[in-house]
């Protein structure tokens, strides 16, 4: 994922993945702030809401593409209309042993976990915890499915802990 560093002038440095850096001026920064907030808008209503050139949007889009800056375009779905009612984070503890043996690692797991469909995101964390999953499922009783008969059944997970959001910001 890439990280923004702020510099002493208007120039922002982003680290990608591949550890190259990209500058940024506040005309990438703003086109970024439109897009992040609608990744559905054309490159015309984008320079209309940045007083920029069309020609202009098209070229620092294209090269924000280019250099891993822009990954993807995706939307924010309203869980509860498409049925999905519960939200819950699981803490799952790694069975270190085992993947030592099998010549795993928590990033293995983590790739493995992101196959089961109602899993949206996995982290690897530092802490009592080896990796964060959250997940959306239509009621507890899926939860209670997916939980026991898929996440705490993947090889190379000792135990898991749930915790069930209770209302989301």
């Amino acid at each position: 994922m890439a990280k923004l560093v702020k510099n002493d002038i208007n120039i922002q440095t982003v680290q990608t993945e591949a550890t190259e850096k990209v500058k940024l001026d506040d005309k990438d920064i703003k086109i970024l702030e439109i897009l992040k907030e609608n990744s559905a808008y054309t490159t015309r209503e984008i320079a209309k809401k940045t007083l920029l050139p069309v020609t202009t949007v098209h070229n620092r889009v294209r090269r924000l593409k280019q250099e891993g800056v822009i990954k993807r375009y995706t939307i924010e779905l309203d869980a509860t209309m498409v049925g999905k009612t519960v939200a819950a984070y699981i803490l799952v503890n790694a069975d270190l042993k085992y993947l030592k043996e099998k010549h795993k690692s928590q990033y293995d797991l983590a790739k493995e976990l992101k196959k089961l469909y109602c899993i949206e995101k996995v982290d690897i964390v530092t802490g009592g915890t080896d990796l964060v999953v959250f997940i959306r499922v239509s009621s507890i009783k899926e939860l209670d499915e997916v939980l026991l008969g898929k996440i705490q059944l993947v090889d190379g997970i000792a135990n898991t802990k749930t915790l069930v959001v209770l209302n989301e910001s």
